[in-house]
């Protein structure tokens, strides 16, 4: 299960920030902001992916009225319009098609620069992100130990639905002989005679059920999404039901688990698919967790040919702050080795990153080859600490397997001899980001024109040409070659 996305910043939590001064005018008070984009093109449409505020003082405004269609056609999220020096007030025809179109309109007051309102944008969703990805490693740490409780499929389901804020329940899906129906569509049903009485509705049946008991048209549509998964199928189903959000999530034995929540969130997600692969492993006919690492090390280190399916079997390294047997209840496995260093696990599923953890992940193997794999995650593991990234994933061959290790990483340090540590963090991310301004900000947590500073002095220090493809591809592999030793930080 990857990380969330970062969550957007509410418009609301702009505007009463007095050092930026920005004014509502029109529109909607609210709107999620999912990023700053700052043009004075006509149309500036194609350049957006939609939920920007965006930022214009109006230079080639032209007809409001087409120019809001646009970018409410694009998904524009809200418009800040900075009045001087083109404009000394927004213009009334602005302000009343953003209130035809419901698009947020904020007046940017002449002594507010652009790129305050951007780096205010960018503070509020960094924190954002780390009170998101706080909270989701604290749920999966309160779920590892309630799955440790003497009773601990109700100590799950209740801490689950203390962390969201919800219902949860383990419920049985349709009669394997009931067809699931498509979404929206009524089951069919004999017509009844028309003096009959209305038939009660059956009520829904939980196996087991923890937080606030939802009503019944809640728990019937819970009932309905519930036949709408399994293992074979769709694993998860979403609907919403009079402002209550439901999701259901396929388990194994044909059970399902079932959430009504007040609202929901990509940590959200995350969270209940770690409870629902830990209620999987309390429910199925699982090795206990001593048998499980007593298990992890006979696969790992002995001869597994005969004890597991044919795969394909990934192998993972991790080190890191959280619980080991989160870590593999969010990778989907019980073959867990926590008493190595580092922990040691062994899934069928695809990894992927993990709050509070550094993973190196093996290429896929068959039972015969996980001494080899091993090796390969450990080796993996090592990149993504001196990467500093979440994950690592050994690729097999390529043009780096071509070239001597220590042959590469002298090369490496005699053409990168110039670059101090914090450029040549820099070019890494803008080489790894395709170099795209904005996302390498964003993953440095620096402002875009620092990025283009610090750039820009790397290929005058390097006296090349960074827009040459041939260049960016030496530049990329040098920067590869330090990646085992490179330890340093961007100050």
């Amino acid at each position: 299960m990857e990380a969330p996305p970062t969550p957007p910043v509410p418009l609301g939590a702009l505007l009463p920030d007095r050092e930026l001064g920005l004014r509502h005018l029109a529109g909607p008070a609210e709107a999620d902001v999912h990023g700053v984009h700052a043009s004075e093109m006509a149309d500036p449409s194609p350049y957006l992916l939609g939920g920007e505020l965006l930022l214009t003082a109006g230079a080639a405004l032209g007809d409001g009225e087409a120019y809001v269609a646009r970018l409410s056609e694009a998904g524009v999220a809200a418009l800040g319009f900075g009045v001087a020096p083109v404009h000394e007030a927004v213009p009334p025809g602005l302000a009343e098609a953003c209130d035809r179109y419901g698009l947020p309109l904020l007046e940017v007051p002449p002594g507010t620069p652009f790129t305050a309102v951007a780096r205010t944008v960018w503070r509020l969703m960094a924190e954002a992100r780390t009170r998101e990805l706080r909270r989701i490693t604290e749920a999966q740490q309160s779920l590892a130990a309630a799955a440790a409780r003497p009773d601990p499929v109700p100590a799950v389901l209740s801490r689950l639905a203390a962390s969201l804020g919800g219902w949860a329940a383990l419920m049985p899906p349709a009669p394997a002989d009931t067809p699931a129906r498509p979404e929206g569509q009524a089951p069919a049903e004999a017509p009844a005679p028309a003096d009959a009485p209305a038939a009660p509705a059956e009520p829904a049946s939980p196996l087991r059920a923890a937080g606030p008991g939802p009503g019944d048209d809640v728990l019937a549509a819970v009932a309905a999404l519930a036949r709408r998964v399994s293992p074979g199928s769709a694993m998860t189903a979403t609907d919403t039901v009079g402002g209550t959000h439901l999701a259901a999530y396929a388990m194994s034995g044909r059970q399902v688990l079932a959430l009504a929540t007040p609202s929901r969130t990509p940590g959200d997600h995350t969270i209940a698919s770690v409870a629902a692969v830990l209620l999987t492993l309390l429910t199925a006919d699982r090795p206990a967790r001593a048998e499980a690492a007593a298990l992890t090390r006979l696969l790992l280190d002995g001869d597994p040919a005969a004890a597991l399916a044919p795969g394909p079997w990934h192998v993972v390294h991790a080190r890191g702050s959280g619980d080991p047997r989160a870590l593999a209840a969010a990778l989907g496995t019980v073959l867990l080795d926590p008493r190595t260093d580092p922990v040691r696990l062994l899934t069928d599923r695809d990894p992927a990153p993990q709050p509070g953890w550094r993973l190196g992940v093996s290429a896929p193997a068959a039972p015969a080859e996980l001494a080899t794999a091993t090796a390969q995650a450990g080796r993996a593991l090592d990149r993504a600490e001196a990467a500093r990234t979440p994950l690592v994933r050994h690729t097999r061959g390529g043009l780096a397997a071509l070239v001597d290790p220590a042959e590469a990483r002298a090369h490496a340090e005699s053409l990168l001899a110039p670059l101090n540590p914090a450029h040549r963090e820099t070019l890494r991310a803008w080489l790894a980001h395709h170099g795209s301004w904005d996302r390498t900000a964003a993953a440095l947590g620096v402002h875009r024109n620092t990025v283009r500073q610090r750039v820009a002095r790397c290929a005058a220090l390097l006296g090349t040409d960074l827009d040459d493809p041939d260049t960016r591809m030496e530049l990329w592999f040098a920067l590869r070659g330090l990646d085992s030793g490179d330890n340093s930080s961007v100050t």
